[in-house]
């Protein structure tokens, strides 16, 4: 059956089911002079053909007519499922019918001939609770869709595909590697696995492996005993230990270095972990899910991650689209930070101009999600209008990545992304007022990632 769903349509779509001609014209008169588009059927046989064939946002039926009549023609459209508001048409004599077929999912009758003020009134009011009962089926739906996957948003077919998958190794302990640019929505896609999970009321902890040196990254991950090295004045469990029961993220998975992996393949091997400074193994029982934005098939044939640990770790692999590739979930996105942001700065909704959706739409977003997201709030943290016009975007979103603006305005043709990437790293340190901590946040990097691309562009 076709989904009946327009009534937020300026001209509803009404079927009129009626043998009489005369009354046939003078209702569709009624009608039409409010804006009703009007289709009329002079039996239930062919109103149910017709109702197969179209949408329609209202029903108007007699109760007596020829062939099948209005009380069958009522009983035929609840076996197929076509749930439309419907006004019985009765006569004085048959009132009593009219209340059988209210019976039957009729939503109100008049008596005919009928009043034309209390048609349209009562027209009017079926309409407005019909899109009423449709608001609320749809925001149902919607706070399914947050229940199960939280704030992923998307509805292209690369989206739908990574649904799937999500559905079905949430509700196991499989391990799981996550690939994707950086801003993609890798740790939101894992807490989306926790939560899914029969473990969601167990821990969640996450680690950057490229945040921390050898040393320190071993304490965390395995823990330490007290005096294991300089420093260490208490026992510390490790994040294993810590999330046992629960989930590890490791985030940036292929920056553990090679002498530690085989420290991590024994853990997972054995689900069991010696803190520093220990020679007595501890058990944990965790569900392990990695992060990498680097392709880990290269780093395994350049001898930098173990082929073993690879293997262990990419049981179900799930890459996350960049989101110049899968534009078509761009619209879906600024509307959901849109929503976010109105809250966190307590006001309206603001509506994104024609001319400033044309420039997000062809903007290559190498921050990916989370670049799209500063760039939303942004608009709300500088401008107060209610609207969010191209001024009010980023300069980078305005004149788009892939080339360079001359003074007059000109393209002279692609830069480099190494040129790309040290423009981007000045205008976040340029917008943050020097404050790495901030200029990282809006990169979508860690500190010390920005740390080495400042070396590497020479911005020390």
């Amino acid at each position: 059956m076709p989904e009946h769903a327009n009534s937020d349509s300026p001209r509803p779509r009404t079927l009129l089911v009626e043998d009489e001609a005369n009354m046939v014209r003078t209702l569709a008169k009624i009608l039409e002079r409010k804006g009703y588009v009007v289709d009329s059927a002079s039996t239930g046989e062919e109103a149910l053909r017709q109702l197969t064939e179209r949408d329609y946002d209202l029903v108007i039926t007699d109760l007596n007519m020829p062939v099948m009549d209005g009380m069958q023609l009522l009983r035929e459209m609840h076996a197929r499922k076509i749930d439309l508001p419907t006004i019985v048409l009765t006569g004085h004599g048959t009132i009593q019918s009219a209340v059988e077929a209210m019976k039957l999912g009729a939503s109100d009758y008049l008596i005919k001939p009928c009043n034309p003020e209390e048609l349209l009134l009562v027209a009017a009011r079926l309409l407005e609770l019909r899109r009423l009962r449709l608001e609320v089926r749809q925001l149902k739906q919607q706070l399914k869709f947050h229940e199960r996957y939280g704030e992923i948003v998307g509805k292209g077919t690369r989206m739908q595909e990574i649904y799937q998958v999500l559905e079905a190794v949430s509700q196991n302990k499989s391990n799981v590697l996550i690939s994707g640019e950086n801003g993609t929505g890798k740790e939101l896609v894992a807490r989306t696995i926790h939560n899914r999970g029969p473990f969601a009321a167990k821990p969640f902890l996450a680690i950057n492996c490229g945040a921390l040196s050898e040393t320190l990254l071993e304490s965390q991950l395995f823990g330490h005993r007290k005096g294991a090295f300089t420093g260490a004045i208490e026992d510390h469990e490790g994040v294993f230990q810590a999330a046992n029961g629960g989930t590890l993220f490791l985030d940036e998975i292929s920056e553990i270095p090679l002498p530690l992996q085989v420290k991590f393949l024994r853990a997972i091997q054995e689900r069991e972990v010696t803190p520093l400074g220990s020679t007595r193994p501890v058990q944990v029982n965790v569900r392990l899910i990695a992060a990498t934005n680097r392709n880990l098939d290269d780093a395994v044939r350049g001898g930098t991650f173990r082929t073993d640990l690879f293997y262990r770790l990419n049981v179900v692999p799930i890459h996350l689209p960049a989101l110049r590739e899968r534009r078509e979930d761009i619209p879906l996105l600024v509307e959901h930070f849109i929503q976010e942001f109105s809250r966190v700065y307590s006001v309206g909704p603001k509506r994104v101009t024609p001319e400033a959706m044309t420039h997000i739409l062809d903007y290559r977003w190498p921050g990916n999600i989370r670049e799209l997201q500063n760039a939303i709030e942004r608009a709300f943290a500088l401008s107060s209008q209610p609207e969010i016009n191209v001024r009010d975007l980023p300069p980078a979103v305005v004149r788009s990545e892939g080339t360079e603006i001359g003074g007059d305005g000109a393209s002279h043709g692609p830069r480099p992304l190494e040129d790309i990437e040290r423009r981007n790293i000045i205008a976040a340190l340029e917008r943050s007022g020097g404050n790495k901590n901030e200029a990282a946040r809006i990169l979508g990097i860690d500190r010390q990632r920005l740390y080495r691309k400042m070396e590497k562009y020479g911005l020390s």
